[in-house]
């Protein structure tokens, strides 16, 4: 088995980009994607991390969810299967990186998790036919009232996203320009 291995992000101090622990053999392969004993993160106030909710989503292909966030929520996302275009955006404007954007490609290949802190907002595109995204959280989610949500295309942002139409929520399509 390959060991988890766990690095820090070219940008983000806090952003972590983790490669799992993984088997494979004729048969097939296995992933480890999270394990309490070997999963240990801290915050700012040294308290380790616990994750209260997992959750999943399915988009078929040119599907742009986010850019969302919140304030308190630490997430570890993945791409549990297909491929995704993954955007990072530091959203504390008292921070040294505010607004800067770091992107990734995830997929069930490469089985890249990224851990996000609270602050940041993200959004992904789905760039396979189709793709099943998977988040753990810190915090329960309680709805859009308490999320920060910025436009995907902002050119304040100015990410480099492959599609230039992509299908999005009404929500997302709602959102205005910094």
């Amino acid at each position: 088995m390959t060991p988890l291995h766990i690095a820090p992000s070219q940008l983000f101090s806090d952003v972590k980009i983790i490669t799992p622990a993984f088997f494979e053999d004729d048969r097939g392969a296995f992933i480890e994607t999270f394990s309490i004993d070997k999963y240990t993160f801290r915050n700012k106030k040294d308290e380790v991390l616990s994750f209260k909710e997992d959750d999943v989503s399915i988009s078929k292909k040119n599907v742009l969810r986010g850019l969302h966030g919140d304030k308190i929520t630490w997430k570890l996302i993945q791409c549990l299967y297909g491929e995704v275009f993954f955007a990072l955006v530091d959203n504390n404007p008292v921070s040294a990186t505010y607004l800067k954007v770091e992107t990734f490609t995830l997929s069930d290949t490469n089985r890249l998790q990224i851990l996000v802190p609270p602050s940041f907002v993200n959004g992904y595109l789905c760039l396979s036919d189709k793709c099943i995204f998977s988040y753990k959280q810190t915090e329960t989610y309680t709805g859009m009232g308490n999320q920060i949500a910025l436009r995907w295309n902002d050119p304040k942002l100015n990410i480099a996203w492959p599609v230039k139409d992509p299908v999005l929520s009404q929500r997302d399509n709602a959102i205005d320009y910094l």
